[in-house]
């Protein structure tokens, strides 16, 4: 640490957790950007993509609790780190798939996201982690929703990239692409993330104004077997289901993931085959709701943040902009009833707005969890709200293929919207950091 006045390097940090978790959704994202061209080749139907859809969400959410395990015990540089590279493997080896035979296509592609999935488990608990360490509570809703938003501004990017690799040389290219893509921010990852206080750069003053602001600055100071007694136990997963207001936290979160893995894999084939948009016009209309999402995602943590500073209680500054959110985002049911792309694409923008502006899931897990178990309970958060990777793809996947069409697809999700505002309404109730050292605090609070 230097002795000089006060740097800002928690604004690199958050910028680079904001850029991996963008190539993370990036690679995520593909799938569904490629999914009619790769469906023509490989000879899926509507059920079958949404089983290849959920496939990286069976590992993910499988490998969640572990990789909150490993980051606790390891630290979120190295583990987050090796977790970009496994990724970026993964998906050059997806896009040698195509030259496989087709009766084998579907296992190895399947087998290929799976992999993945287990590889970029510690992407978000790591996020996690990085802003409470790094962050103080006043600033801590504006960088979640940094990062956070990088699941919209992912369309935004990598929407028309893909649409117009796909177009000009198939879908295979674009797994190449963002495989290499990956593996030079894997170098730059290990240039720029460090410890608070290990942080070549770093002032003190900086130091104390996030420690003074309730950044949790030690958190990393002992890594390695024996450093942490709370690591991974079925113990502490035990005790913190037994805290309600965590519990909504959790439920709430998979109702909200719910509408973020139907934008990321149903969406754009929904404008491709219910509006009759083309494979390289959908990879840049998705691009226009994915930016008011990542707008709206920004702007919930201005807005969590003011409020905070202004002398809101914490529980009134996380849940208005979520319950406003949640409620903005109900109005994708409306694309039922028009038939103008203009207003189908105007309507998804402000349920996307509105998505974003109420995904503050990630600034609640950084207020509430245990000093201690920070990536354990961020692994049990993201494990439950990714169980809606699984499902939500399967679930719209069995409804179009009965239906033949998207209209109950659009209420299912939707009304997962109002199911989130209830959650985080009469479950979760006050908002405070659990402390498990205290008999009091684990009790449930009204």
């Amino acid at each position: 640490m230097t002795e000089r006045s006060q740097t800002h390097i928690r604004f690199l940090i958050v910028t680079m957790l904001f850029v991996a978790s963008c190539f993370s959704y990036g690679d995520r994202v593909v799938l569904s950007i490629v999914g009619t061209d790769l469906s023509h080749k490989l000879g899926f139907n509507a059920l079958k993509l949404g089983y290849l859809f959920s496939g990286f969400s069976w590992a993910y959410v499988m490998a969640q609790l572990p990789a909150g395990g490993l980051l606790d015990r390891f630290g979120s540089k190295r583990i987050y780190g090796l977790s970009i590279i496994a990724w970026s493997i993964c998906a050059l080896l997806a896009g040698c798939v195509g030259f496989l035979p087709v009766a084998i296509g579907f296992t190895a592609l399947f087998a290929l996201r799976f992999v993945s999935g287990i590889a970029q488990a510690p992407v978000f608990p790591g996020n996690g982690r990085i802003v409470a360490a790094w962050f103080p509570t006043a600033e801590r809703g504006r960088a979640s929703a940094i990062f956070n938003s990088s699941q919209y501004f992912a369309l935004v990017v990598f929407g028309p990239i893909m649409g117009w690799i796909v177009h000009r040389y198939g879908w295979m290219a674009c797994f190449w692409f963002g495989g290499a893509a990956s593996l030079l921010l894997s170098i730059v990852w290990f240039k720029v993330i460090y410890g608070v206080k290990s942080h070549p750069r770093i002032s003190d003053a900086e130091v104390s104004y996030i420690e003074d602001g309730g950044g949790l600055a030690n958190m990393d100071r002992n890594l390695g077997a024996g450093a942490n007694p709370n690591q991974l136990t079925w113990a502490a997963v035990r005790r913190l289901l037994s805290v309600r207001m965590l519990v909504g936290i959790y439920v709430g979160q998979y109702c909200i993931t719910t509408l973020t893995w139907f934008f990321l894999t149903w969406f754009p084939v929904y404008l491709n085959q219910a509006r009759h948009l083309s494979i390289m016009k959908t990879g840049f209309l998705v691009a226009v709701p994915a930016l008011c999402g990542s707008i709206g995602g920004v702007f919930g943590g201005v807005v969590s943040d003011h409020l905070l500073r202004k002398g809101h209680s914490l529980t009134f500054a996380r849940k208005v902009p979520i319950v406003l959110g949640m409620a903005l985002s109900m109005t994708m049911i409306f694309c039922n009833y028009v038939s103008t792309q203009t207003v189908v694409i105007l309507l998804m923008s402000l349920a996307f707005f509105g998505k974003g502006f109420g995904a503050l899931g990630w600034t609640v897990i950084s207020d509430v969890s245990p000093r201690n178990m920070i990536g354990i309970n961020g692994g049990l958060f993201n494990l439950i709200g990714n169980l809606a990777g699984i499902t939500t793809p399967i679930i719209i996947g069995f409804i179009v293929q009965k239906t033949g069409s998207f209209n109950l697809a659009l209420v299912f999700v939707g009304l997962t919207a109002l199911a989130a505002i209830v959650a985080y309404l009469p479950l979760v109730g006050t908002i405070h950091r659990v402390d498990f050292t205290s008999t009091a605090a684990e009790r449930t609070v009204s």
